[in-house]
């Protein structure tokens, strides 16, 4: 018989999950079919932490972001990076007083096709990619960036310091995502929205918002 790889433990403090094996991908698989059949059950419990014996310390930091914001646990910010937090914490931050008004026109460079690993379009204005943007290519323009499909890429707007620039993007799961001269490095991981998804900095610093072009 086929042992679990996941395995929720609970005490009466609240619930610890138990992971056996190293299988990061089975895991995430695993852990998705419980919570299609229990999500009621788990919703709003305590999580008190990751127990495992093969998983680094990233895979554990991988598996809290997913309980903490995938399914809404209620989990300590311990041992989870804060520009992690931050990150997946902007997605989250409602700011009515400065809602997203489109992009500013100008030259723009359509690009048709995915972006595999190695490729780099750099381009003065904008950049349209009417496609997807794989792991390991690059988007760099003194404009905006927008990508019809999945960015997980690198994408960098506003070179030369335009802080008005924006990316967004169908699904917005960067490797790194930079706009003029403020980075944010996301962390590997499944969690997905379920609609397009726009960056844009704000006092300072880049927050990510769902595109609600009917607000």
């Amino acid at each position: 018989m086929k042992k679990d790889l996941v395995a929720f433990k609970g005490v009466s403090e609240g619930v610890y999950l138990d992971v056996y094996g190293s299988d990061l991908d089975e895991i995430k698989k695993e852990l998705a079919s419980k919570f299609s059949t229990s999500a009621k059950f788990f919703k709003g419990a305590k999580f008190l932490g990751v127990r495992s014996d093969e998983l680094s310390e990233d895979d554990i930091v991988d598996l809290k972001l997913l309980l903490k914001y995938k399914y809404e646990f209620q989990i300590s910010n311990e041992g989870i990076p804060e520009y992690i937090n931050q990150y997946y914490s902007s997605r989250n931050e409602v700011k009515p007083e400065e809602p997203f008004e489109g992009v500013e026109e100008g030259m723009t460079k359509f690009v048709h096709g995915t972006l595999r690993s190695g490729q780099e379009v750099n381009y003065d204005g904008n950049i349209v990619v009417v496609g997807d943007v794989n792991p390991g290519a690059f988007l760099k323009a003194k404009g905006n960036i927008i990508v019809l499909g999945s960015l997980r890429g690198v994408a960098h707007a506003g070179i030369g310091g335009n802080e008005k620039s924006i990316v967004a993007a169908y699904s917005l799961l960067p490797m790194q995502l930079r706009i003029a001269d403020i980075i944010v490095r996301p962390p590997d991981g499944d969690i997905q929205y379920k609609l397009p998804e726009v960056a844009k900095i704000v006092n300072g610093e880049v927050f990510i918002e769902p595109y609600l072009p009917n607000r």
